[in-house]
This record gives structure tokens, sequence and C-alpha cells, in this order.
């Protein structure tokens, strides 16, 4: 057990030194000998009165000889617009996205060469520059840098800030996303709903001593975790919308996003092998399932921090977004085996102990939660990707509403469901639900995965 902690401390360590200096929408981004012909940046949901202030210096090429500059820059354009532009170069409408009309040049470094000089003395290029866009057209757009020289190899260090001005005050600005503005509301409105769950678990822990089991105790575990993880989140959220920084609370956010995930899944995993409420060991083939699922949830939470703190313009940031939904598929699939199980070593007990309406309240209980559980992975992992996918960017915030009320729904049924129960079923069981029970295993079909 002490190995398992001292391995969850060295990779809150390692969680900690993947976090890059800057966050939220004010992100500053390192390109170093980079010859890409395009390098996506961030993307944000602008308003009417969207702005995109661009600082770039250490510029740096790697031909110093005369080029074309105006083949190099920064443009701002929607994923529409990008699939149009992508048809022009493959018909060779334009040779260079920045020659588009359908993108936003936000600045081209033609604009770098020193104007003419009468004088003809000799003027170094310069190797920075600042700017500021304003957006007209409402959208999401993606800043983008454009290489259309083969073989150049460009360095640079890159901040961006991406703002909308809230029209109730001009001077305010807002640093989320124009679908994301809602969020620290709804993250505070939900860590209040589980403070509530959590608070009515230690009621009913307390209500029936008698019957509470350490898994019950490992639920509550799971309940804070998860309170915790949007407490960080919310505030997360909050400060970013009026700083563009979280200030450490993103830190905050990663630790208890790791530790509710690799809880979260340890709990299905145990509640479906029965631990505790059913028998008070794992076997050899269970402890195998937790060793395969808590370090592929190490790596995915790995994933997720590469993911959200280095951005697109990564070389490997795509790489591990595979990664991450590879490894998020397999953890999925593997906690439904100890369900199964459980499920299949309650059917031969039913037909050799003689205690049929027992054993089929017990199968019946795991059948249900192994639905549940596939319909909450199904609709966590596709359907709110699909809401991602279809929704406008305004709102967005619906996607992320829509998973957190599933979450919540999962983690009622799961405590409903599996709550300390005083009672003894052998007593309230009589002779006529006995043989009935009987009756419906012998008609039962086998229960498949």
């Amino acid at each position: 057990m002490m190995a398992i902690y001292r391995s969850i401390a060295v990779v809150l360590l390692l969680l900690l030194s993947l976090l890059s200096s800057s966050s939220g929408e004010i992100r500053l981004n390192s390109v170093s000998s980079d010859s890409r012909a395009i390098i996506p940046f961030d993307e944000f949901g602008f308003t009417h009165a969207g702005v995109l202030e661009l600082n770039v210096s250490s510029i740096s090429l790697s031909d110093s000889s005369e080029i074309d500059l105006s083949q190099l820059g920064f443009f701002l354009s929607t994923a529409d617009a990008w699939l149009h532009v992508l048809q022009q170069l493959r018909d060779l409408d334009v040779t260079c996205a920045l020659q588009s009309d359908l993108v936003k040049v936000v600045y081209s470094f033609d604009h770098l060469d020193p104007p003419s000089n009468p004088s003809r003395v000799a003027v170094a290029r310069s190797t920075s520059f600042s700017t500021s866009f304003r957006i007209t057209d409402p959208g999401q757009y993606t800043l983008v840098f454009a290489n259309c020289l083969a073989g150049l190899r460009v360095s640079m260090s890159v901040r961006s800030a991406m703002y909308n001005l809230d029209p109730r005050s001009p001077s305010h600005r807002i640093y989320l996303s124009a679908g994301s503005a809602v969020l620290p509301f709804i993250y505070s409105v939900l860590f209040c709903a589980y403070l509530a769950l959590g608070a009515l678990w230690i009621a009913i822990l307390l209500r029936k001593r008698a019957a509470v089991f350490r898994i019950h105790y490992f639920m509550l575990a799971v309940v804070a975790l998860k309170a915790l993880n949007l407490l960080a989140e919310a505030e997360d959220k909050s400060h970013i919308e009026r700083t563009g920084s979280a200030h450490g609370w993103d830190v905050l956010f990663y630790i208890f996003s790791f530790l509710k995930g690799i809880s979260l899944f340890t709990l299905i995993v145990l509640i479906g092998t029965g631990w505790s409420f059913l028998k008070p060991y794992l076997q050899d083939r269970e402890k195998k399932v937790l060793m395969v699922v808590i370090p592929l949830q190490v790596v995915a939470n790995i994933a997720q921090v590469v993911i959200d703190e280095s951005g697109p313009y990564a070389r490997d940031w795509v790489t591990w977004k595979q990664v991450f939904l590879l490894v998020d598929v397999v953890c999925c699939c593997a906690v439904l085996f100890p369900i199964v199980w459980s499920i299949k070593n309650l059917r031969e007990a039913a037909r050799t102990d003689g205690k049929a309406a027992v054993n089929l309240m017990k199968l019946t209980l795991f059948r249900q939660y192994y639905v549940v559980v596939i319909c909450y992975i199904y609709f966590t992992r596709v359907v709110v990707y699909a809401l991602v996918t279809i929704t406008s960017y305004r709102y967005l915030w619906t996607s992320v509403m829509a998973g957190e009320l599933a979450t919540l729904a999962f983690y009622v049924f799961t405590g409903y469901k599996f709550r300390p129960e005083v009672h003894n079923p052998y007593f309230v069981i009589d002779d006529e639900e006995e043989e009935a029970a009987a009756e419906a295993l012998k008609l039962d079909d086998e229960f498949e995965l």
C-alpha cells in the first residue's frame, strides 16, 4: 500500500512539472527551429467585440538571405473557412494561406523589414513586433502561423492574449471564450450539489452504522474528491475569465482531477467485484484489473495535462491526444469485466446454494449496474463529444453541462443502489418468493457481455 502512495506522489510531482508558466487565454509559446507550413496556436470564441493581442519576439530564420517575408505571418481562421482555404491551395488558386481572402491576416513578416532609407545606411531587420487585432465578425477562430517557404526553419517566442470586451462595461475584459463564459457559475452550482450529496451520504452512514462497509467510506471519498475538483475548476475558470491566468488554481484542478479519475474507476471495479459487501477480499484476476486500470489512469492524466498545457502548436500534441483517447477507451472496457464476472458467479451460486431469491436480487442489481455503467461511458465519451461537434461555439457550455449532469446521475444511482441496508434479506423472503425466484433463474438466458 505504501508503494502505491509513493507512486501517486511521484505522479503528482510529474504532473506539476508539466505545467507551463502561463495558462488560460494569455499564453506564452516557444517555437524552436520549426519548418512546418502551418502551426496552429490557440482557439477562441470571439463576439462582436473580440480582441487579439499578439506579441512576438526573438524571431530567428534559418535563411537570412533575401527571402519573400510576405510568405510568413499570422492569421485567424474559422474551421469552415480553413476547409475552403485548403481547397484553394489544392486548386492552386493561392500558393499560401496568407493570400486567401477567407482568412484574417493579423501580421505579415514583410513588415519586419525596415522602411526604405534614402541614405542607404544598413538597418537590421526587426526581430520582434506587437500588434492588436479587433474582430468584428463573431466566430470560433484559431490563431495560425503560416510558413509558405519550404525548408525554412523559424524560431520565436509568441505571447497571445484573446478576450472579448463586456458590452455593459467596455473596459472589462472577458478572457474566457464566448461559449465558456458561463462555466464558472455551472461548476459552482455543481460543487454545491456534490457538497449536499456528500452531506446526505454522511447522514446515511451515521444513521445505518451497523450496515456500513468499507466500500461506503470509499464512496464518500470519491464524492469529496469530485466536489473539490469542481471547486478548483470553478475558481480556475473564474480567475481566467477576469485576468487570463489561473493563478495556481490549475495546479489544484489537475491534482484533484487525477485523484478523482483514479478513485472513480477504482470504485467501479470494487463495486463490480462485490468487495466488502459481498466478499472481504479480491481475487487475483480482479487485482490484475486494478493493476491495469490505475497505471492507465496515470497515463491518461499525464496526457490530459500535456494536451491542455502545450496546445495544438506542439509537435506531439496530436500524438498525446490519441494516447489519451486510447487509454480512456481501454480503462472503460476494463472496468466492465469485474461486473460480468460477478454476474456469472451469482448465477452459478443461485443454482447451488438454495438461496435463489437472494441471489436473484443481487443478480438483478449487478445487471442494472452493468447497463448503467455502459450508458454512462457511452454518454460521456460519445454523446458529449457529438454535442461539442454539432453545437454552436456560443453554446459549448451545454456539452459540459450534459456530461456533468450525467456524472451526477451516475453518482446518485450508484449511491442509491449500493447504500447501506440494515435489514437482512434472508428473513423477509417467504417460500413462494423463493420458488418463484428459482423458476425465474431456470428460465433466464445466459448473460453475455
